[in-house]
C-alpha cells in the first residue's frame, strides 16, 4: 500500500485539472462571436475540441508530424470562424491563442502555493511551452519547473511525456506523485511507476471501476492538506 508521507516530487496536469479549459474556451467564443446562443456556442466548442483531439490522435499514431498546441489550436479557431462566418483576422488570432487565458479553478492557486513550501512542484501539460507559460502568468499558478509534451515531440498519454517528469524529479518514480482528474492520464502514469491522485473536477474523467490510482480527493484542499499533514 502506497504511503503518502513517501512523496518527495508532485505533478500536476493542467488542463482540466488547474484549469478550465472548456469553461475557458467557451468564453473566448462568446467573445468572439457575441451573437452565438448557448446552443451556437456548445456546438462550436464541441467543434473545436474534436478537431484537437482529433490531430493529437494523428500524431500518435504517426498520421501526422508532431506539431505543438500552438499550431493546433490555430487550426482549429479557423474552423470555428469558418462555422459561424467570423472574418475578421485581429478577432480569429486572440480566439487561437484563448488556452493562454484559461481560467483556474478556486483552489487551484491557493493549493499550489501551499504545497510548494514543502514540495517541488511540476507541471506536466499537453500545452505548448509558450501556451504553458503564458497560462501560468494569467492564472498566478505557481509550480517550480513548467513541462510541456512539446519537449518529447509528443502528447499524453504517451509514455515519452511522464519520462521528462521523472528525469526532471530526480528520484524513483514510487516517490513521484501524478495529480490529474483525467483517468487516461494516471493510467498512463501509473504504467510509469507514478503513484497516482485523482482530483475531482466538474469537467475531468472519473475513475472507473477497474481503476487502482493510490488516492482520490474531491479537492485540491484535501490534496494538500493529505500531503502536508504531520
Amino acid at each position: 500500500m502506497a504511503e503518502i508521507r513517501d512523496v518527495e516530487v508532485v505533478v500536476f496536469d493542467v488542463l482540466g485539472t488547474l484549469v478550465d479549459e472548456p469553461g475557458g474556451l467557451r468564453a473566448a467564443i462568446r467573445e468572439a462571436v457575441p451573437a452565438c446562443d448557448d446552443a451556437s456556442v456548445d456546438e462550436l466548442l464541441a467543434l473545436w475540441q474534436r478537431y484537437v483531439e482529433g490531430e493529437q490522435h494523428r500524431i500518435a499514431q504517426g498520421h501526422r508530424p508532431y506539431a505543438n498546441t500552438e499550431i493546433i489550436d490555430g487550426e482549429a479557431a479557423g474552423g470555428v470562424a469558418d462555422q459561424a462566418g467570423l472574418a475578421d483576422p485581429a478577432t480569429i488570432a486572440r480566439l487561437a491563442t484563448a488556452a493562454r487565458r484559461l481560467p483556474p479553478w478556486s483552489d487551484s492557486v491557493a493549493g499550489l502555493e501551499r504545497l510548494a513550501r514543502h514540495f517541488p512542484v511540476l507541471c506536466l501539460s499537453n500545452a505548448g511551452r509558450t501556451t504553458l507559460m503564458r497560462l501560468g502568468a494569467h492564472a498566478g499558478l505557481r509550480w517550480h519547473q513548467a513541462l510541456s509534451g512539446e519537449s518529447a515531440l509528443a502528447y499524453k498519454p504517451a509514455q515519452e511525456v511522464y519520462q521528462l517528469a521523472l528525469d526532471t524529479a530526480g528520484c524513483p518514480p514510487e516517490r513521484v506523485l501524478m495529480v490529474a482528474a483525467h483517468d487516461w492520464d494516471l493510467r498512463a502514469a501509473q504504467a510509469r511507476g507514478m503513484r497516482t491522485a485523482y482530483v475531482q473536477r466538474p469537467v475531468g474523467d472519473p475513475p472507473t471501476g477497474s481503476d487502482a490510482f493510490d488516492w482520490q480527493f474531491n479537492g485540491l484542499d484535501e490534496l494538500v492538506t493529505a500531503l502536508t499533514a504531520p
